[in-house]
């Protein structure tokens, strides 16, 4: 219990660093949107983090960091940090969350999960947004999977309910670089049509070993804007000692 407090204080004190240092929706596996169902074992934490900038001069800098933890069954905990321009206004948004494994997923076997949370103005605590996702995996071999996310959103500042769901694919082409394809979105009614239209992100993911990975991604109507975005995004993975590296656990990429 000791080492997983420390880590989570590490966890805690590097993502304040980065973001302090410093990018968008409620993201679900960094700085992509569509979720797996995979969860990491219990004790290790991460944190991820990204800068998001788009044609229209909005901007986004978010820090994610969640550790896993032993609660009955291993949850997911985390945090997401983000500070953003949109229309010209800045604002800081906090959205803590939980996620864990109902079905593990395998090579020609569909895994999924729960995962749900809420999303809080840092500047007046109103809370702005709740919401839940089932996300669902497919492997087709050690090197490929599909992604599918469906669940809900209430979005409090305009008090309206939504649909939400996802589709991605997750190709490691090398033992180092990882391709990501996505569509996401929601359905309902909105006073802006490109907020319920789709949204897309395509991305390379450069990962040299098990601790540090580094992510270059292009997306359009990310938030529901219609504008082009460009995503630098980041990974620092803190294993537990006798975690096996990813390379050696069957059906993960």
């Amino acid at each position: 219990m000791g080492a997983l407090k420390f880590r989570m204080a590490l966890v805690a004190g590097t993502a304040a660093a980065m973001l302090a240092a410093g990018p968008q929706a409620l993201a679900a596996n960094g700085a992509y949107q569509v979720d797996a169902a995979d969860i990491s074992d219990v004790g290790s934490c991460k944190v991820e983090s990204w800068l998001s900038t788009a044609t229209n001069t909005d901007f986004s800098a978010v820090a994610n960091p969640s550790c896993v933890v032993e609660l009955g069954r291993p949850v997911e905990l985390s945090t997401q940090f983000n500070q953003f321009r949109s229309d010209g206004m800045w604002g800081t948004s906090i959205a803590p969350k939980f996620k864990t494994n109902i079905e593990p997923t395998g090579i020609g076997k569909l895994g999924y999960s729960v995962s749900g949370g809420g999303a809080f103005d840092a500047m007046t605590g109103i809370n702005t947004a709740v919401f839940a996702t089932i996300p669902a995996t497919w492997r087709l071999s050690e090197t490929m999977r599909f992604n599918f996310n469906g669940g809900w959103l209430w979005d409090r500042t305009v008090d309206r309910h939504y649909l939400t769901y996802g589709i991605g694919f997750d190709w490691k082409f090398t033992d180092v670089l990882q391709l990501t394809l996505e569509a996401f979105g929601q359905a309902g009614h909105a006073d802006l049509r490109s907020e319920i239209q789709p949204r897309f992100q395509a991305g390379v993911r450069y990962r040299p070993n098990e601790i540090f990975s580094v992510d270059l991604i292009y997306g359009h109507n990310i938030t529901g804007e219609n504008a082009n975005w460009i995503t630098l995004g980041t990974t620092i993975r803190f294993p537990t000692p006798d975690e096996k590296p990813a390379r050696e656990r069957s059906g993960h990429l």
